[in-house]
Order: structure tokens, then C-alpha cells, then sequence
């Protein structure tokens, strides 16, 4: 049977991931790299020029970041499916990419042959969405984050004034908030609906921002400053 491998559009601004997908999944026979791109509207002139039937999206990119992107591709093409490919976990980004009509999110982490079966999947109609994941949106559904959205990142506050003067991004405040509560990693990714490596990553860049060792520096400063 004579089959037409499916058209893929690789989009990530760090040249090794890029490239090293490319290698990798051009080795599926069912699978054609149509073209490259480091950032969204490059992504848009591809897939103009090439048409492709995948495209596989980073996130945080330069110029235009991987949603912005997913909005403009599916409002003018539609039939293009698109596929998130990214290092975040946030419960935020999965709904920001849902939401820009993105049919799978998948975390780098994944193995080459999973991720050459998920493109095959979506490319045939299907969503493609971890477990994990799809538990985070429907514990959210269900209200469970409540507690966070009333908590340390919705308001514009004094209190966010201050970490802003640390550079803290909302969420890194609502990390810090669960230090000072103390809460360890394991928990803090249970209340923020996060991986630990993702908590991991929070910690190690508040202590880089706020000057501090550890988690009791870091939650004596930030009452010291009035950020809690």
C-alpha cells in the first residue's frame, strides 16, 4: 500500500532540541520534517509556504511564543493539527495551550518512539494529553485550586510590589508563600499542581533573585521585606 508520510513542522528557538528532533523523527518512514523554525513567526511563514499537517510547538520563544503562535495557525489554518512540546508543567500553560486550539501537550521528557506515535495520533484526529496532566485540569475543574487563585498571585498588592522589586514572578510569589508556610517540594507541587523538578526550579531561582542560602532565609527575608 502506498502511504504519504505526514508533514511535520518542528518550532523550537534552541538550535540543538530543534535539530535533534529532526534527526530523530525524520527516521520515521511515516514521517516527512517539512521545515524548521526558532520562533512563532517563523512558524507562521512556514507554515504558509509548506503547509504541514503537524506542527510541533515550543512554548517560550523570542518574537512570538508558542500560544500566540497555536492561535494564529489554527485561525488560519484550521486543518493544521498542533502539538505542544515543551519543559512546563504549569496547569496555566496546558489551558493557555488548550485554549488556542492546540489537539496535544507533551512534556520533553518523553521517549522519541512515544513522541513519533503521538504525532501519528493527532495527525489521525486524536488528542494527546499525559495523565498527569489531564488529572491536573480536572482537579482544577473541579475547584481544587481555589485556595491558590484566592491566595498570593491574583491580587495587585503591596505585597507584589515588593517581590516585583526581586524580579519574582507571580508564581515564584506563590512558591514563596508555601515556604513560609512550610511546606516541602512534594507538597508545594500538590498545592500548585507542579512537577517537583518544576518546584526545584522555582526554589533555586527565588534564592538566586532574593540573596538567600535556603528556605529559612528566604521566608525570613520575604517577612522582613513584607512580601507575605
Amino acid at each position: 500500500m502506498n502511504t504519504t508520510p505526514l508533514k511535520l513542522l518542528l518550532v523550537d528557538d534552541q538550535d540543538l532540541i530543534r535539530e535533534s528532533l529532526h534527526i530523530v523523527l525524520d527516521m520515521d518512514p511515516d514521517i516527512h520534517v517539512v521545515g524548521l523554525a526558532e520562533n512563532g513567526h517563523i512558524a507562521l511563514k512556514q507554515c504558509e509556504e509548506q503547509q504541514p499537517d503537524v506542527v510541533l510547538m515550543d512554548i517560550h520563544m523570542p518574537v512570538m511564543d508558542g500560544v500566540e503562535a497555536t492561535r494564529q495557525i489554527k485561525a488560519t489554518w484550521p486543518q493544521i493539527r498542533v502539538i505542544i512540546l515543551t519543559t512546563f508543567q504549569e496547569i496555566s500553560y496546558v489551558v493557555d495551550a488548550l485554549g488556542a486550539g492546540a489537539e496535544g501537550y507533551l512534556l520533553k521528557a518523553i521517549h522519541p518512539k512515544d513522541l513519533a506515535a503521538g504525532i501519528k495520533w493527532v495527525h489521525q484526529g486524536g488528542t494527546l494529553i499525559p495523565q498527569d496532566i489531564a488529572r491536573m485540569l480536572v482537579q482544577q475543574a473541579r475547584g481544587a485550586s481555589d485556595s491558590t487563585s484566592q491566595g498570593a498571585g491574583v491580587k495587585a498588592s503591596e505585597e507584589q510590589v515588593r517581590a516585583d522589586a526581586y524580579g519574582l514572578s507571580e508564581r515564584e510569589v506563590q512558591v514563596l508563600h508555601c515556604i513560609a508556610d512550610g511546606l516541602n517540594n512534594r507538597e508545594i507541587a500538590e498545592k500548585l499542581f507542579l512537577s517537583e523538578g518544576t518546584v526545584k526550579n522555582y526554589i533555586s531561582s527565588i534564592y538566586s533573585k532574593m540573596d538567600v542560602r535556603d528556605r529559612v532565609q528566604a521566608s525570613k527575608k520575604a517577612h522582613e521585606e513584607g512580601m507575605l
